[in-house]
């Protein structure tokens, strides 16, 4: 059976989809079956890997609101073992929908569609949008875990109390198998001292929950130009680059996924 893993921060900017992106592709590059859903109306996973409004005609929105099953939206990707369900736009119309709603377990949509799949892959990994809104928490009522990627710059842990809050809420509610897998520091950069003392607070507070690599050193995704530039060429950076500083921290964590699954 599948792992499910979220991907989190209500705060934009941080680099969840582009851990969401990478993480899947690092995953399936070692030889794992993977399913990435993009959960974000903003659509940017799908971009990421390539795909545009032309190359299908339904996404998670219509699995979302019963009008396909999730088997019938999955694409393939240009990645062996790379599965994907991508957005779009009309996405948000999920909060109008849930809001508006009368259904019992609406906060478990997700994790009843991902049911007939769950067999078919290691780990299914969501890319939720940068809000605690219904999708959010659609993501995180299916998710074995969840990933916080978290920005080593100012305000880097502003809201970080409101998502734990929620979290906690769901565990208590919908989602008792919830936890945090584990914390993420991305756009570091090791020439500037506020990068620094973000990693400094983060190892303070939450050093049981921090990634490790083979040397059990802090895996750290760092500030990488290829890390930009790839989504931009349609592929994750594990393609676009991947000697590059960027692709080694993403391999890493996969690595480190793998290893504390097993």
């Amino acid at each position: 059976m599948s792992e499910i893993i979220t991907i989190a921060n209500q705060k934009g900017g941080v680099g969840k989809t582009t851990t969401a992106v990478n993480l899947a592709a690092s995953l399936a590059e070692s030889g794992k079956k993977v399913l990435l859903i993009d959960a974000d109306p903003q659509t940017n996973a799908t971009t990421s890997l390539g795909f545009n409004r032309n190359d299908y005609e339904y996404n998670v929105y219509h699995v979302l609101i019963g009008i396909k099953s999730i088997s019938e939206v999955i694409l393939k990707t240009k990645i062996k073992n790379l599965d994907m369900v991508p957005a779009n736009i009309g996405l948000v119309g999920v909060d109008r929908e849930f809001y508006n709603s009368r259904k019992k377990n609406r906060e478990l949509l997700l994790k009843t569609a991902l049911k007939p799949i769950t067999d078919e892959y290691d780990y299914i990994l969501v890319d939720s949008p940068p809000a605690l809104g219904p999708i959010t928490i659609n993501a995180l009522g299916a998710a074995d875990s969840v990933i916080i990627p978290i920005q080593c710059e100012f305000f880097a842990l502003e809201g970080l109390a409101q998502l734990l809050n929620t979290i906690n809420l769901l565990k208590k509610s919908i989602n008792p198998k919830l936890v945090i897998k584990g914390f993420l520091p991305t756009m570091y950069s090791g020439r500037n001292n506020l990068s620094r003392q973000v990693l400094a607070d983060l190892s303070h507070h939450f050093k049981d929950k921090l990634f490790l690599d083979k040397e059990n050193e802090f895996i750290i995704v760092p500030r990488n130009i290829k890390i930009a530039e790839s989504p931009s060429f349609g592929q994750p950076v594990t393609s676009y680059a991947r000697k590059s500083k960027g692709a080694i921290a993403y391999t890493n964590l996969a690595r480190s996924i793998i290893v504390t699954k097993g």
